[in-house]
């Protein structure tokens, strides 16, 4: 049940990341653009959760996949700040 949630969550960000990409390749309005960024990292470390807590049981992939959700923080701050400067 847990790895179909994790699937789940992944699908949801991955499809974010389509919306805000597609209306950025519309509107060409910069926090779409960074704002896309962010959500793939985010369905990154989810499918990288399923990874790790289904797939490989055996080894810890906690640091590997915070790094997709860290960068994907990161744009979606950065797109924020520089939009509003």
């Amino acid at each position: 049940m847990a790895g179909f949630v994790y699937i789940l969550c992944a699908s949801m960000s991955f499809a974010c990341y389509y919306m805000l990409r597609s209306g950025y390749k519309k509107n060409r309005f910069k926090l779409l653009f960074w704002s896309s960024l962010g959500f793939l990292g985010f369905a990154l470390n989810n499918v990288l959760l399923f990874v790790d807590q289904v797939v490989i049981d055996s080894y810890d992939l906690s640091v590997v996949r915070t790094v997709p959700a860290l960068i994907g923080v990161v744009t979606l701050l950065y797109g924020l700040i520089s939009d509003t400067v």
